[in-house]
């Protein structure tokens, strides 16, 4: 089963974001670094997608105006198979990843990436809606405290348990980093093509 891993967002804008903060921030990086070190040495392909949307003023961060839409300091440089350029919460709407994906043979994904609950979780149902296998690597996706409607925090820690919650065994499988390169290794071991 050919794989590829995706790493989402991973990118300046969110330093320029109200709810930023650098908590959890290098345990976070750590394992996605250690994640797409495993993958390029295993020559599993490494997907990159950006997210861009809004007016392109140098106010929004997430314009390409602002110079922001550009990778997380701390992410380790790699030469991306492919990059994407969102606008929406899947990765998978309006970026041609899909078609990517498709014709390239790819039948497994591995997500990673920023935020947790919003683009990974998004892109992750809707890749096992398409019919994709996911593996959802939780401690290699990063998010922040989130303040509820009744106005509680609602921390980061809480947010992740809940997303792997509702995606494990219905959207995906939840895998720690050494679990999603063994299990990309094991079927190269196999003679799945991987």
């Amino acid at each position: 089963m050919k794989t590829c891993l995706i790493v989402i967002d991973v990118q300046e804008s969110f330093r320029h974001r109200p709810f930023f903060t650098e908590t959890g921030l290098p345990a976070y990086l750590a394992a996605q670094n250690a994640l797409i070190e495993g993958c390029i040495a295993q020559s599993i392909p490494v997907v990159r997608v950006f997210h861009a949307d809004g007016p392109e003023t140098v106010a929004n961060p997430f314009s390409h105006t602002s110079g922001h839409v550009s990778p997380l300091k701390g992410l380790t440089d790699f030469d991306a198979a492919a990059t994407f350029t969102k606008s929406r919460h899947s990765a998978l709407v309006g970026t041609g990843l899909d078609v990517w994906l498709t014709r390239h043979g790819v039948q497994r994904l591995i997500i990673s990436g920023i935020r947790t609950e919003q683009c990974c979780e998004t892109t992750t149902r809707h890749a096992s809606d398409l019919g994709w296998e996911v593996d959802y690597v939780l401690d290699a996706t990063h998010t922040w405290d989130m303040v509820q409607p009744d106005g509680q925090v609602l921390p980061a820690a809480d947010i992740k348990t809940r997303t792997a919650t509702v995606l494990q065994g219905r959207f995906a499988t939840l895998c720690t980093v050494d679990e999603a390169l063994a299990r990309v290794q094991s079927a190269a071991l196999t003679g799945v093509r991987s």
